[in-house]
């Protein structure tokens, strides 16, 4: 049975982007553990000077110092797909920290993450080294060949046999990073999925509040897109037709005694119906889009760069297709930001990234104007706001006066 090229190819990139996608998880994991590693040390420290009075002292910017590192991995994670439930914040004083079970569960990951997280975080950096170091000491090794060993401190290389050996291990590295690097990933990320999320005894009604608000914005975001639908087909379409009819029946009752004026009341209306039709067309595109289903997301948001007032670049990495409703969702808003960049903010440049990773399709819409962008002032991002919400994403806008504007928004994939 021969096995089509392009799932093979499929295969492979599919399994370099994990890999890929992994060492950047590795390496950002590096960074908390290391920190982790002096909240760690200087919680031994209060500890060990708590009799001596020097621990009491230390005990608040320790605990700050806890909680800060633990929101900032819930957030880190985020941004790569791993969604935490955050829990109620847990308090600063001593004694209320030493009976509240989201400071012992944030000190269990903290020793977790800052032993064994980081060692995993050093792998997933030193191993791509490893691996491009031996891969090309074929390349190099005789230029320096007293010195030269391979990346284990092991062996020298006195002939070409002995360094194209050097090969074989840098294919070894290779394998184990692309093998082994999202299960690397995964168990560097456990400690902080199984106990910095929000624990069974946690109060959700925070988050039952807010799935309520979200299905009203849903609700209300429909509402409006039906509003909007009747208000175009009735004052646009709805009119053109009418005057066509109008048109057509005039011209058959001068048919007879005046052709030149039927012929003229023929060509009016032919005229109204080629622009009902036209707005008809308008209204389907603004109900989902023809050109996802032909071009797909990266297609579509190409066409909206080219068409921007502004010169845009654009960049999706969007492996699969999303939900419909994700994607349509994901052109209204690229849409409304380049046509605010347009009008409002006198940027010289736009950009647009669009990625998806870990279930989740985020998109960032950046541009070098003025700034100073305001959801009351009648920008449409309030309308954007809406259509995210609805599909319980978030959006985060950035923009300070004299720029740049950064818009953010999260989505989920599925819809």
């Amino acid at each position: 049975m021969t096995v089509p090229v392009t799932s093979v190819r499929e295969t492979a990139v599919r399994t370099l982007r994990a890999a890929g996608a992994a060492t950047g998880q590795l390496v950002g994991g590096l960074g908390t553990a290391f920190l982790g590693l002096g909240v760690l040390l200087l919680s031994a420290v209060a500890a060990v000077t708590a009799p001596a009075g020097l621990g009491l002292l230390l005990a608040p910017p320790v605990l700050r110092s806890l909680h800060a590192l633990a929101r900032r991995e819930r957030e880190r994670l985020a941004r790569r797909g791993i969604d935490i439930v955050p829990p109620d914040p847990p308090p600063d004083r001593l004694r209320a920290a030493l009976a509240d079970p989201t400071t012992r569960r944030e000190l269990g990951w903290l020793v977790r993450h800052s032993t064994l997280g980081f060692l995993l975080g050093l792998l997933g950096a030193l191993l791509p080294l490893c691996a491009v170091r031996d891969t090309s000491f074929p390349l190099w090794w005789w230029l320096v060949p007293e010195t030269t060993t391979t990346s284990v401190g092991i062996g020298t290389a006195h002939t070409w046999p002995d360094a194209l050996a050097a090969v074989l291990l840098g294919v070894g590295w290779t394998a184990i990073l692309l093998g082994l690097g999202p299960g690397m990933a995964r168990l560097q990320a456990a400690p902080a999925r199984r106990l910095l999320a929000a624990g069974p005894d946690t109060d959700l009604s925070l988050r039952v509040a807010e799935l309520t608000a979200t299905r009203a914005a849903a609700l209300d975001a429909h509402a409006t897109e039906l509003r909007r639908i009747e208000r175009s087909l009735h004052d646009g379409a709805q009119n053109r037709l009418v005057s066509v009819t109008v048109l057509l029946g005039a011209a058959r009752r001068m048919a007879g005694r005046d052709p030149a004026g039927a012929d003229e009341l023929l060509e009016r209306a032919q005229s109204a119906a080629e622009q009902a039709l036209a707005e008809l067309r308008a209204v389907a595109r603004g109900i989902l889009p023809p050109v996802l289903a032909d071009r797909g997301l990266a297609g579509a948001l190409s066409g909206l760069a080219a068409d921007c007032g502004v010169p845009c670049a654009v960049e999706t990495d969007v492996p699969e297709r999303c939900a419909a409703s994700v994607e349509a969702t994901a052109y209204f808003v690229v849409a409304e930001a380049l046509t605010n960049i347009a009008r409002h903010s006198g940027a010289a440049r736009a950009a647009v990234t669009v990625r998806a990773r870990g279930g989740r399709l985020r998109l960032l819409v950046e541009d070098d104007g003025r700034g100073g962008a305001d959801e009351d002032g009648g920008s449409g991002l309030t309308g954007i706001r809406r259509r995210v919400a609805a599909l319980d994403g978030t959006l985060r806008l950035t923009s300070p006066a004299g720029g740049p504007t950064v818009l953010e928004v999260d989505l989920p994939c599925g819809g």
